[in-house]
């Protein structure tokens, strides 16, 4: 650890020293912005009025005269704004870019944001209409069924629903939260699974009946290998196709800067790296990826690549895990049951025993990759602080680490306390209080833990660093959404309501969630995620500044342009 702590702050210290000492060339600028608002997000939280970019960088930021004066030259672009704002491109710390290619972009994309919610009928009804886009011998693939969003409330799927659809044709469906599946007989016969199978390691279940038969549904994502290994891999034009597609998708909304939380979840570690190293050697990606291997995909003893391995552009930084699954699924794994169904006495599972997943988080953290956790439920945030704290012990500096909790949904102050003494970074999918905020308070979890979900505001006040994300594919990817969600923490169902309106924060610790602080969660503060000297020139150009804007207005705030190294991006 004391080797690898070195190496970091060396990094950094050659990282600052080689922005302090470059030097650009005055008076030759590539291009110049000015005429609208820019928002800087640096420590002063400065608005100016012009910036100026030389090869791919931000040389200059301030007074319009004097930006001009020094770095316009005759083949200087000069990018009038004409009273729109430009801000640091946006950075999304916890996405699955390959997750969300495959399962909205090559299967049957269910997801409903909107109102009003589907039913079992309308479910079938879409699925049915799909079949004719299933070629001979392939799969019914899709993803998106919430049976929390589904009407009536938590109708789940069934073997025998989806042998409505179809008894000859495998069908194998993801619920939104990536944590449940759902499987007709045809997709058992095929993966070989039986009433008599045993449970899958890594908390996987292939869930039975009161009379120990096979109901169709499968938690957790161990379940959904024997399938997977059944269902025809993508071709490689396809899978491209389908990533690039979500990579322009991102940038569309005004991202610059994404981390893929599960490298190797799909097809495999090697097989996942060197899809993105191909991308990026082709200079096909719109978007900066900073890459997290999925634990359960690691071969044992794996060191195939080292911590940091990559470049400015691509670099493969993290270890995820998945201690527990999904709150509004009902597997979180939770200190108190369910309220749902009344009286129910069920609370969630950990994925792990404490030993093992210390264990192997230890060997990752030795070698330096900084450790990423999922923890939903307060059990499952309890046994990550845990092993957070072992992981630290004896470090004089344990935010130089930037250890991650992901979600951090069902929470306690105390857990909030430990969580900022340790320099730990949760990250919330924000979602959770706009699509399912009426469930958790009013159904799932009840109105007292319901209210403290995604602690924004308890975090700012007690001194930490928070990011906001979407998780996609569980929801859209949005950051001007995330914004308007953190801020007025209003649910979507009618009659809305602020759920834990005490836990809201303002529009600039919003914004800096989104930007620098972001980019602080993913070693890459020095690069991006604000507009200053020698950063590099990730840019968002908006309709309008959303400083300005109704909170409830800032997520339909239209993304004009979206900019990487002083280039637009290209969303075609």
């Amino acid at each position: 650890m004391k080797t690898r702590m070195t190496f970091l702050q060396k990094l950094l210290a050659i990282t600052l020293t080689l922005q302090a000492s470059f030097v650009f060339a005055k008076g030759n600028a590539d291009t110049i912005f000015y005429g609208g608002p820019i928002v800087t997000v640096n420590q002063k939280n400065e608005e100016v009025q012009a910036l100026a970019v030389q090869g791919g960088k931000i040389v200059a930021v301030g007074n319009k005269d004097a930006v001009t004066k020094d770095w316009q030259s005759k083949t200087t672009r000069m990018v009038d704004l004409k009273g729109q704002t430009l801000m640091p491109g946006f950075v999304e710390p916890h996405v699955h870019i390959i997750v969300t290619s495959v399962f909205e972009g090559l299967g049957l994309n269910l997801s409903n944001f909107n109102l009003p919610y589907d039913t079992k009928e309308t479910l079938i009804a879409k699925m049915k209409a799909h079949l004719k886009n299933v070629p001979k011998g392939g799969w019914l693939f899709g993803f998106g069924v919430d049976p929390s969003r589904t009407s009536p409330f938590m109708a789940e799927l069934t073997a025998d629903d989806l042998d409505k659809v179809s008894k000859d044709v495998p069908i194998f469906i993801v619920n939104q939260s990536g944590h449940i599946g759902y499987v007709n007989r045809k997709a058992f016969e095929l993966a070989g699974i039986t009433d008599k199978t045993p449970n899958p390691k890594g908390g996987g279940i292939y869930v039975k009946d009161a009379n120990g038969k096979l109901t169709g549904k499968l938690v957790e994502p161990p379940s959904y290998l024997p399938f997977m290994a059944k269902m025809p891999n993508p071709s490689e034009a396809e899978l491209t196709a389908a990533i690039l597609a979500t990579m322009r998708k991102m940038a569309s909304v005004g991202v610059t800067t994404a981390s893929e939380m599960s490298v190797g979840g799909n097809f495999g570690v090697d097989q996942e790296i060197a899809i993105y190293k191909g991308l990026f050697a082709k200079n096909l990606s719109p978007i900066r990826v900073r890459g997290y291997l999925f634990s359960e995909a690691m071969p044992p003893g794996y060191k195939t690549i080292k911590p940091n391995d990559g470049d400015d552009r691509l670099r493969f930084i993290g270890i995820k895990y998945i201690s527990d699954g999904s709150t509004q699924g009902l597997t979180a794994a939770l200190r108190e049951p369910y309220t749902y169904p009344k009286g129910s006495s069920w609370s969630g599972a950990l994925n792990f025993k404490d030993d093992e997943i210390y264990q192997s988080m230890k060997s990752y953290f030795d070698q330096g990759w900084q450790i990423s956790t999922h923890s939903n439920g307060d059990k499952a945030i309890d046994q990550t602080l845990k092993s957070y704290t072992k992981l630290l012990s004896g470090n004089s500096k344990p935010q130089d680490r930037r250890l991650r909790i992901e979600h951090f949904t069902v929470n306690h102050p105390e857990q909030v306390k430990q969580t900022v003494k340790l320099g730990v970074i949760p990250s919330f999918t924000i979602g959770h209080v706009d699509y399912w905020g009426s469930a958790f308070y009013n159904q799932l979890i009840g109105a007292d833990r319901a209210k403290r979900i995604d602690p924004a505001g308890e975090i700012k006040r007690s001194g930490g660093k928070f990011t906001l994300h979407s998780d996609t594919p569980v929801s859209n990817v949005g950051p001007l959404n995330y914004i308007t969600e953190s801020v007025t923490r209003m649910w979507q169902l009618p009659p809305s309501k602020a759920l834990g309106p005490d836990q809201a924060i303002s529009v600039d610790d919003a914004i800096r969630a989104i930007t620098i602080d972001a980019a602080y969660q993913i070693f890459a503060d020095q690069l991006v995620g604000s507009l200053e000297v020698g950063k590099q020139a990730d840019l968002v150009i908006l309709e309008k500044n959303p400083r300005k804007t109704k909170p409830e207005e800032i997520r339909n705030i239209k993304v004009m342009s979206t900019w990487i190294d002083g280039k637009q991006v290209s969303l075609k």
